[in-house]
């Protein structure tokens, strides 16, 4: 069933031979400045990983990675959903020393998403992992770090509304970040389910930073499910924007300083997950032989259909789609890729 939603008087700001030209500058634009704001180089990176590896991302422990058999060494694989432990080994395997980092290309395959506006089966991201001091393992860290990022989102938005005079009727994107806990969330708003609270704080500050995100809250319920094999769920956030095209919360990245061997042992404890101790990577990390970490996923469609104002993530991106979603755009004249 469809859940797509259209915009009253929606129509895309550029045609679509612009929109194929913007989603390169933006891409471009975004990976120099992201780059040079957090020390990164680029790295090639893995589609799939054996499925014993520990490597892949559990996301929130339901969802069924795409599996297949290789033929020549009877072994299993699995394309990845993200390359949030990928990195962290690859950063230690190619002597990345401190305060340096990599990012990727991510391409992923999630087929139990759930298609709607801005959900996909198909997933793009720029991966990025960088080292760090356990001094910098704090939550003003985490902050600064995202700051930087948001900078360097809101200075492609400024080229790109240069570039492109007809994406000036949307707002420029606000770079001043605003903080807040999930607990401090669901305090402000005891009687609003996770998601309608996120709308609530990102409508009114327009860009935030939601931190803590895992654990149980005081209510008994996690704001939002987290794997408990990589982020440390204290010192982890989602950045969000507010889309004045959807008039909505929108998440443009789930990042975190990432788990140290000690509060790895206790994810694992509380999610019922002691059995990963046993696979390699996680052997390795508990073992201290993988260096501490900050990183995350940066959605590419995602940010370019924020600044392009896009309706739908079929506009800048070619997935596949239920028909009823493909008449309800077609016949709301948004074309999709």
């Amino acid at each position: 069933m469809s859940k797509v939603m259209i915009p009253a008087g929606y129509r895309p700001a550029l045609s679509l031979y612009d929109t194929q030209k913007a989603i390169g500058l933006i891409k471009r634009l975004f990976e120099d400045m992201l780059c040079g704001a957090l020390n990164l180089r680029r790295v090639s990176s893995p589609l799939f990983v054996p499925s014993d590896s520990g490597l892949n991302d559990n996301l929130n422990g339901v969802e069924r990675p795409v599996a297949f058999d290789l033929k020549d060494t009877g072994s299993y694989a699995e394309v990845v959903h993200s390359l949030a432990k990928w990195k962290r080994q690859a950063l230690r395997d190619y002597g990345f020393s401190t305060d340096t980092g990599l990012y990727a290309d991510m391409n992923a395959i999630r087929r139990d998403e759930e298609l709607d506006n801005l959900h996909s089966i198909y997933v793009d991201q720029w991966d990025w992992e960088k080292i760090i001091t356990e001094e910098e393992r704090t939550k003003e860290y985490l902050i600064e770090v995202v700051q930087k990022i948001v900078n360097a989102i809101c200075d492609t938005d400024q080229t790109l509304r240069v570039m492109f005079p007809q994406l000036q009727v949307r707002p420029a994107l606000c770079r001043e970040v605003y903080c807040i806990t999930t607990q401090e969330l669901e305090d402000r708003y005891p009687d609003l389910s996770a998601k309608e609270r996120e709308n609530a704080i990102v409508k009114e500050y327009k860009t935030v930073l939601l931190m803590e995100i895992g654990g149980k809250l005081r209510s008994g319920k996690p704001h939002d499910g987290r794997a408990p094999d990589y982020d440390d769920w204290a010192l982890n956030g989602d950045i969000l924007f507010w889309n004045e095209t959807l008039q909505q919360a929108f998440e443009l990245s789930s990042m975190g300083i990432r788990v140290s061997p000690e509060s790895l042992a206790k994810q694992l404890k509380i999610a019922g997950c002691e059995d990963r101790r046993e696979l390699p990577f996680h052997k390795a990390l508990l073992a201290g032989e993988l260096p501490l970490t900050i990183g995350g996923g940066i959605g590419q469609s995602r940010l370019c259909m924020l600044l392009l104002g896009s309706a739908h993530i079929g506009e800048v991106q070619s997935s596949i789609w239920d028909e009823k979603t493909l008449s309800i755009c077609k016949e709301a004249g948004i074309p999709i890729l």
